[in-house]
């Protein structure tokens, strides 16, 4: 056994650097959705600036990292093979999971992924009796209500927000009337989110909070500081002149993105490291118990190195593939390039029938000066960021897991709803999307479990060989599944009229020959030929 667990060992930091990858692909590549769909930068360069600060909170998490994820099983429970079997497994059925999620375009939680996959995994070599059912129903339900919570919240406020801006976000009087107190509330938002979760384990972060926050509860605080921003924002925009009023939610939406960025790099590191690490630890220190492993320290430069991999993940072919289909999900278009089942469309349909006859609040479709499709305005963009970092933030204050990609994947959708873009041109594909994608979230949950089960309980019995026949079945289901993937992403942008290639950004969510919308000016760069 001793030779089985040193390869394990060495195995489980191999799959640690492609786990990170596959977690750039999905989780992380929903964090440049928002400016990415409003046309404020270009995807490569909100990746590059959202990967700084993805490197940058992962270089300054917690040294220290929990595997056991919310205390969900009793590690202690288990021997140092079954432990070690755990990890491995996890790694072996997240991988695959995940870029068959990216390969399709559909966004899943890494973070419900791994929970469940360590449910199955535990349950399949020691019994249902190792599992907190409790701490796991606890889990689902606070990720089941944050999803409700940043769908209505996302709702409400673009509302509100829409009915003061209507289309003219790029009306100076406008902005210098309404700006400050929407600005301001999306700033208090963004620190308050920054100072629960993004930079919680920073000594100075945590003086602040101490003395604002905590002293003065969390009311009268962010009363106080939703108040100076609306005054430092009106300043800024008397100052600025006409440019601060155009860029003022352009800014607000990449601030978001860096927010998000930070924290997902700082909180959402072990997700994808902590597996790897803790079979290295088990290796190295077989003399004492596995609960120990359950808390397990890592050098700054493995942070640097792991959110550095994340980042690597990002820049794929699949990530940009997940990003155009969120992004076209909740698009003012009316022909997107979708896929969703005829049962969803159906269902989206018979939705449909019930909905009031109005007319769409967000602006006419519009092309950016280099010809993409603008899918929504810097405003909704804006929301989106600060809906997701609120809910986020809320939760992380009262010791709630949440996951950032269904958050921030409701907000995308209660927005679009607030809009009325949901029920325009293929409204049906629009929602069906939204339907099969909440759909596919409760398939990982299932598929994460019975895997991961069949994949422990294989390779704690045929160890070496298991992993063989384990990695074999990983490599053939990927294969399979991209060849799924490519022939229905070719499919989907026939139907619409679009290029396929995923790599030719220029290219990307072109709208059909003849049809023609409004050029806007955005941030994203001057005018370059197509």
């Amino acid at each position: 056994m001793e030779f089985f667990v040193t390869a394990c060992a060495f195995l489980g930091l191999g799959f640690l650097v492609w786990d990170c990858v596959e977690v750039g692909r999905n989780d992380a590549a929903n964090i440049v959705n928002a400016v990415f769909g409003s046309r404020i930068l270009r995807r490569r360069i909100a990746v590059a600036v959202a990967g700084v600060a993805v490197i940058l909170g992962a270089t300054a998490s917690t040294p220290v990292m929990e595997t056991a994820r919310k205390g969900i099983f009793d590690p202690g429970m288990l021997t140092l093979k079954m432990a070690i079997v755990v990890y491995i497994s996890v790694y072996l059925v997240d991988t695959v999971l995940l870029y068959t999620y990216s390969a399709f375009g559909m966004p899943v939680s890494t973070t419900a992924c791994l929970i469940f996959e360590l449910v199955g995994a535990s349950m399949g070599l020691y019994g249902l009796s190792i599992v907190h059912w409790n701490k796991v129903g606890t889990v689902v339900s606070a990720i089941f209500i944050s999803i409700v919570m940043s769908g209505i919240a996302a709702f409400l406020i673009q509302r509100v927000f829409r009915a003061a801006i209507r289309d003219k976000s790029q009306d100076r009087q406008t902005i210098l009337l309404h700006g400050p107190w929407i600005a301001g509330l999306i700033i208090t938002w963004l620190t308050w989110f920054m100072l629960m979760k993004g930079m919680k384990g920073v000594e100075l972060v945590k003086v602040l909070r101490a003395e604002t926050i905590e002293q003065y509860g969390a009311t009268l605080a962010l009363l106080v500081m939703w108040g100076g921003a609306t005054l430092v924002v009106h300043l800024v925009l008397t100052i600025s002149g006409p440019r601060g009023t155009q860029y003022l939610f352009h800014v607000l939406a990449v601030v978001g993105m860096l927010c998000m960025a930070f924290a997902f790099g700082q909180n959402d590191l072990a997700n994808c490291a902590s597996p790897g690490l803790s079979a290295l630890w088990l290796w190295r220190h077989a003399d004492q118990t596995v609960r120990v492993a359950t808390e397990v320290a890592i050098p700054r430069w493995a942070l640097f190195g792991c959110g550095a991999m994340i980042v690597m993940g990002m820049f794929t072919r699949h990530a940009q593939r997940v990003t155009r289909a969120e992004v076209n999900t909740g698009s003012q278009f009316d022909r997107v390039a979708l896929y969703a089942p005829a049962w969803c469309r159906a269902a989206a349909r018979g939705l449909l029938g019930f909905r009031p006859r109005a007319a769409e609040l967000a602006p006419p479709p519009a092309l950016s000066e280099r010809g993409k499709k603008i899918h929504y305005d810097a405003l909704r963009a804006s929301v989106i960021m600060a809906v997701s970092a609120s809910v986020i933030a809320l939760a992380s204050g009262r010791g709630l897991p949440v996951s950032t990609t269904y958050v921030a994947f409701a907000a995308v959708i209660g927005t679009g709803l607030a809009d009325r873009v949901m029920a325009r041109g293929d409204a049906d594909l629009k929602i069906g999307r939204a339907i099969w994608v909440v759909t596919s979230w409760l398939l990982a949950a299932g598929i994460a479990v019975v895997a991961t089960a069949c994949v422990a309980r294989v390779i704690y019995h045929l160890e070496l060989v298991g992993i063989a026949v384990a990695l074999g079945a990983n490599l053939g289901v990927r294969y399979y599944a991209k060849r799924r993937a490519d022939a229905q992403e070719e499919r989907v942008h026939l139907r619409a009229g679009t290029r396929a290639d995923d790599m030719d950004e220029e290219h990307l969510d072109r709208p059909p020959a003849g049809e023609q919308h409004q050029t806007t000016p955005t941030a994203s760069g001057p005018s370059e030929p197509g």
